[in-house]
C-alpha cells in the first residue's frame, strides 16, 4: 500500500508547491513546470475568448508556462455567452473567458496550479471552477495593488464552495 501512496503524495506536493508559488506570484522553474502539466495528467485546455481582449491572452501565456496545451478560439459576444451557459456557468461567476481542461469548465483568471490541482483530485461532485470578476493580481490581471480572492468551485448541482483562496503578491517595482 505504501508504494502507491508515495506517487499521489509526490504529486499532491508538486501541486500543492505549484499553488505556493502562483499564489506568490512567482514563477515555477521549466521542470516544475512541466511536473505541475504531468500531474494534471497533461490535460489540454481549449479557451473561448473575444478576439480583442489582452487578459484573456495573458492567462492563456500564463497557463502555458505553467505547461499546459492552450488553444484559444475567437468567439463573438453571443457565442462567449452560450459557451458560458453550456458549461454551467452562473451569470455571478462570469468573467471574459471560458475554459474546459478535461472535463471541466474553468471560467476566468484561474491559476494553472489551481486547474492543475483539479484535474489530478477530478472531484466526481465538480463541474468547474470560476474566479468571478477580474481581480487584480489574479494571471493575466496583474498590475498594483494586487488583492486575495476565491476560486469558487460549481457543484453539479449548483451549489457552491471556495475551492481556494489565493493571496498575490505586490509585483516588483520598477526602481530605475
Amino acid at each position: 500500500m505504501a508504494k502507491h501512496i508515495f506517487p499521489l503524495a509526490k504529486a499532491l506536493v508538486l501541486v500543492l508547491a505549484g499553488t505556493a508559488l502562483v499564489a506568490c506570484g512567482g514563477e515555477a522553474p521549466a521542470a516544475e513546470r512541466t511536473q505541475l502539466a504531468t500531474a494534471a495528467g497533461d490535460a489540454d485546455v481549449v479557451v473561448y475568448k473575444s478576439p480583442t481582449c489582452g487578459c484573456c491572452n495573458g492567462w492563456i501565456e500564463h497557463m502555458r508556462e505553467a505547461g499546459f496545451e492552450v488553444e484559444p478560439v475567437d468567439v463573438g459576444y453571443g457565442e462567449l455567452g452560450q459557451r458560458k451557459t453550456e458549461a454551467g456557468i452562473p451569470h455571478d461567476l462570469g468573467s471574459c473567458h471560458t475554459a474546459t481542461a478535461g472535463a471541466y469548465s474553468v471560467e476566468g483568471h484561474v491559476p494553472a496550479a489551481t486547474v492543475a490541482r483539479l484535474l489530478k483530485e477530478r472531484p466526481e461532485d465538480v463541474r468547474g471552477i470560476a474566479v468571478p470578476g477580474m481581480p487584480t493580481g489574479s494571471p493575466g490581471m496583474e498590475g498594483p495593488n494586487p488583492q486575495p480572492y476565491d476560486v469558487i468551485a460549481i457543484r453539479k448541482d449548483g451549489s457552491r464552495f471556495v475551492y481556494e483562496t489565493v493571496y498575490p503578491t505586490q509585483p516588483d517595482s520598477d526602481t530605475r
